[in-house]
């Protein structure tokens, strides 16, 4: 059995706490792919080899180690600042579920660009990642039928909304919209995978 807060300020700090978790999880994981892209330069660019190979065996090893990994500083840079912001909201609800949600999104994401990336192609980076973080916060909210997080959705939409589903699109062929797209429909689903768990009482 469990008991009630006896004061608003326990729950206050309970909040409190939960965001400084996020924000040093947030902080760690950003600054960890920068380190990650400087041993792939000191390295001679070794790392570059452990993407995602579209339909290889040894390209499968990819999936789990490809958001970890950049093709330069301005790749690590460009996704850097979306996912400190996304990955820090999707966070705040629980570190062990925003790892669930993550994990889903890496596996369901780097199988789909397994099977459907050019032949002879290696991908790598963290935007599969981030994109499935957007259409999880996107959606979210009105998974869980709360109005906070409802607001959230719409204003991520409102900031990010036309950048992502743009990126989302065949328009580029150096980037990776099958990450991309795949992406965001994980994060999707991701938020009906842990959104309609019954909660537990204590």
């Amino acid at each position: 059995m469990t008991y009630a807060g006896s004061d608003a300020r326990s729950a206050e700090w309970s909040q409190a706490d939960r965001a400084k978790a996020a924000g040093k999880l947030m902080l760690g994981w950003v600054a960890l792919l920068w380190l990650i892209e400087v041993m792939d330069l000191v390295t001679g660019h070794a790392l570059d080899a452990y993407g995602i190979k579209a339909r290889e065996a040894d390209g499968l090893t990819g999936i789990p180690l490809a958001p970890f990994l950049h093709f330069g500083f301005d790749h690590v840079a460009s996704n850097s600042i979306p996912l400190l912001v996304l990955g820090f909201v999707a966070a705040l609800s629980g570190i062990r579920r925003f790892l669930t949600v993550c994990v889903a999104i890496v596996l369901v994401d780097g199988l789909a660009v397994w099977l459907t990336s050019p032949s002879h192609s290696i991908t790598m980076g963290a935007s599969g990642l981030v994109f499935g973080l957007f259409g999880y916060l996107l959606v979210r909210g009105f998974v869980e039928r709360k109005p906070l997080g409802v607001a959230v959705g719409i204003v991520i939409a409102a900031v990010w909304g036309t950048t992502f589903l743009a990126g989302a699109l065949p328009t580029d062929s150096m980037i990776s919209w099958q990450a991309h797209l795949f992406g965001l429909l994980a994060g999707a689903g991701a938020a009906f995978l842990v959104g309609r768990r019954p909660a537990l009482r204590g």
